[in-house]
């Protein structure tokens, strides 16, 4: 019998006798507290009783089943205290008053003596009507990937309850986890009808324990229920996005400090300019490594690299020598039979299959090279259009289902799939954005066309989108612009099935497992989707889309989607700054083992992985392919104002800023609606510093600069609300 069907069988006797401890009401619905044997339970339903109906039932295992129960008047919907030999449990199942069907459930314990849990049951499963209790109809749509958010995502037809969301928010349960050793891995989702979470133990290991007389958390869940009837592809990644962004505003989250990205990048590329890790020379051309002294050049690297130099060149307003010297030697990578770029220079080492690429290194270096040629440099507006007929060509062969990798001269499939027996499932969304870019420089229907086919080629793929985050956030960005170039919202929403995907393979929650404790995790994406580790590129990539995204989409998004884009770029800001190895401890890096390079925390080049469940960091390699990245924050995140005697930075992206009048600057925020951004202003350069009178004012008036700086480098910093107008004021 199947753990499943034991759950199901221990919740119909529960249904038959269970101890009726409590009941309360919370809008539609009705909850009852039961107790029976070693099990607590919370039956949720709507309105009638759960044997009646089917409904939910929500368990807090009490490891005894010789434990009182006593229940607390207090501010909760329901709150008991239950006590035994081994200690002393507090439940409380907390409702909200902005959601009828929202409840979060709270369980700590405080063991008498040094206890060892071998095991714990899964603590949600959805229970049928009367006399099908053990047969309940629907689905998981989607469930935790190793260690992303603690979710499950399902569909509830008999019991008709719609649409379920649960959330553990594991950041509370890292006490847990380091006193038992263990990590939450694939901890929320099960098997239909057991949709909960499984907390995670070491069964033989009894010095595994938890300490005697200090309170633990074991669990500090959402669940939210949504009676919604469509269940079209577009619709449930809506829903998803709604559900979640209504769970995200409870959840705990980690403060997102002001990072100095200008200062990095500056110092990234004197790094770039004279460290011989980072280049090398192939027929008098310099070319970069994709890790410190290590691999080969390949064209992803080099225009990876090109477009952020060339952004900070834009900026600063100087010319980059970097930016000639590799736009010189990009030539070295094009295929004059094939006409396309090559992953590598024709005479690559021995080791390296020539004629290997992987899906997406086809069409990320052409992204590259189209937003190049956007910027007025006709080398590169050249280059692309000279590749990007054999990008269609790939395309088509494939049938725009692209596999892992494959030989670019004959397309002949060296790995279909991966371990999930997918392939690159998001690469068309990387495709549709470059054939818009040719649209858009060309004017041709036909890159339209392409575009359009892509996307709709991926349809129906739901929550089995994701491969490669900066990937899938690409695609989003890509339906958006198919939106507005073509008015049709299908594409609006398509945006959102990407938007889902994407934020089911993200972290909503700080880990302080292992070395986890010295760096944030909150709301990275895991850079693929069974992987153990989140990536530099991955994550700047993506920030980059979702800037994109966000301006394509403006007020016309869902609440939702703009809340949880917006919250990933302004942490993105702050977060990644940790994989650079001298914001780490020396313990805390990877020592032996490093599968590319080594690694150098004197140089300005980012680790390419930090891991949730606090693994060594840097194991992959120290990136020289990722080191755009503080030039592509500092870029977005930094404002040089005409006029004014300081740099505006914004964990928000600036719209529509406008100096029209003297010693003043006018913009907006386009962020989500009551929510908060943070100003600050930092000294220019070479300008002498004297206190100067700030003014801000916003919708509601002025707004006072903030109290206390994070820095006393930081001139003034103001808190201000995510959305509206505001007027920058300064005297010279």
């Amino acid at each position: 019998m199947t753990r499943a069907a034991l759950a199901l069988r221990e919740a119909e006797r529960l249904l038959e006798n269970g101890r009726h401890l409590g009941t309360a009401k919370h809008g539609p619905m009705r909850v009852e507290a039961r107790l029976r044997g070693s099990d607590f339970w919370f039956l949720i339903s709507t309105n009638g009783r759960c044997e009646e109906i089917g409904g939910l039932g929500w368990r807090v295992p009490l490891l005894s089943d010789e434990a009182t129960i006593e229940r607390l008047n207090d501010d909760c919907l329901l709150s008991f205290q239950a006590s035994s030999s081994l200690g002393s449990h507090l439940i409380t199942l907390g409702s909200d008053s902005e959601g009828e069907t929202f409840f979060t459930l709270t369980v700590t314990f405080t063991p008498k003596s040094a206890l060892h849990i071998p095991f714990f049951p899964r603590d949600l499963i959805v229970l049928g009507p009367k006399g099908k209790s053990d047969r309940p109809k629907g689905r998981i749509d989607a469930r935790q990937r190793r260690l992303n958010t603690g979710l499950c995502y399902a569909t509830l037809d008999d019991p008709d309850l719609g649409k379920v969301l649960y959330v553990q928010d594991l950041t509370a349960l890292n006490g847990y986890f380091n006193a038992t050793g263990t990590k939450p891995e694939n901890a929320v989702g099960g098997e239909w009808p057991e949709i909960g979470y499984l907390a995670p133990t070491h069964p033989q290991d009894a010095t595994k324990t938890l300490p005697a007389g200090r309170k633990v958390v074991l669990s500090h869940a959402h669940l939210l229920l949504r009676r919604y009837s469509k269940n079209e592809e577009s619709a449930a990644a809506r829903q998803f996005l709604e559900m979640l962004g209504a769970v995200y505003k409870r959840l705990q989250k980690p403060v997102a400090p002001y990072r100095d990205w200008v200062g990095r990048a500056e110092r990234t590329l004197g790094d770039l300019s004279t460290s011989p890790n980072a280049r090398t020379q192939h027929r008098g051309h310099i070319y970069f490594h994709p890790y410190t002294a290590s691999e080969n050049p390949d064209s992803m690297v080099q225009l990876s690299l090109l477009s952020a130099i060339h952004d900070w060149g834009k900026w600063t307003g100087q010319n980059q020598p970097l930016e000639r010297e590799i736009v010189s030697g990009l030539r070295g990578f094009y295929d004059r039979k094939l006409k396309t770029l090559r992953r590598y220079l024709p005479d690559v080492a021995a080791d390296k299959d020539a004629d290997a690429v992987d899906s997406w290194y086809l069409y990320h270096p052409m992204a590259m090279l189209a937003h190049l040629a956007h910027e007025g440099d006709e080398e590169a507006r050249d280059l692309f259009f000279d590749s990007v007929e054999y990008g269609i060509k790939a395309a088509h062969h494939f049938a725009y289902r692209w596999p892992i990798q494959y030989k670019i001269d004959s397309f002949e499939i060296i790995t279909a799939v991966a371990a999930d027996d997918r392939g690159q499932t998001d690469v068309g969304g990387m495709y549709a954005w470059v054939m818009l870019q040719a649209f858009q420089l060309s004017g041709e229907q036909r890159f339209l066309d392409e575009a359009r086919a892509a996307i709709e080629a991926a349809e129906g793929m739901r929550f089995d989108l994701n491969y490669q985050a900066n990937l899938t956030a690409w695609g989003a960005a890509a339906c958006i612009k198919l939106w507005r170039v073509c008015g049709e919202d299908r594409y609006l929403d398509q945006s959102y099935v990407y938007l889902a995907s994407f934020f089911h393979n993200c972290q909503l929650w700080e880990s302080e497992i292992g070395y986890a404790r010295y760096y944030s995790n909150f709301l990275a994406a895991t850079c693929l989707q069974d992987a153990p580790y989140m990536a530099i590129y991955e994550c700047f990539d993506s920030f980059a889309a979702f800037e994109h995204y966000l301006d394509l989409g403006g007020p016309d998004l869902v609440p939702a989607a703009k809340k949880l884009v917006s919250e990933y770029c302004r942490f993105a800001l702050s977060r990644a700054w940790y994989y650079y190895p001298d914001a780490l401890p020396a313990e805390a890096l990877a020592q032996d083992d490093i599968r590319n390079g080594h690694i150098d925390p004197a140089l300005n080049f980012p680790l390419e992985d930090l891991y949730p469940d606090g693994q060594p960091a840097g194991q992959v390699g120290q990136e020289i392919y990722g080191s755009g990245a503080a030039m592509v924050f500092a870029t977005r995140a930094f404002h040089k104002i005409e006029g004014a005697p300081f740099i505006v930075h914004c964990d928000h992206f600036l719209r529509a800023a406008s100096t029209d009048q003297a010693n003043a600057v006018t913009f907006a925020l386009d962020g989500p609606a009551g929510m908060r951004a943070k100003l600050t202003l930092l000294p220019l350069p070479g300008v002498q510093k004297r206190k100067r009178e700030v003014t801000l004012n916003g919708p509601n008036g002025p707004i006072r600069p903030l109290k206390k700086r994070e820095s006393k480098e930081l001139q003034v910093q103001f808190s201000l609300p995510a959305q509206g107008a505001f007027t920058l004021r300064w005297n010279q």
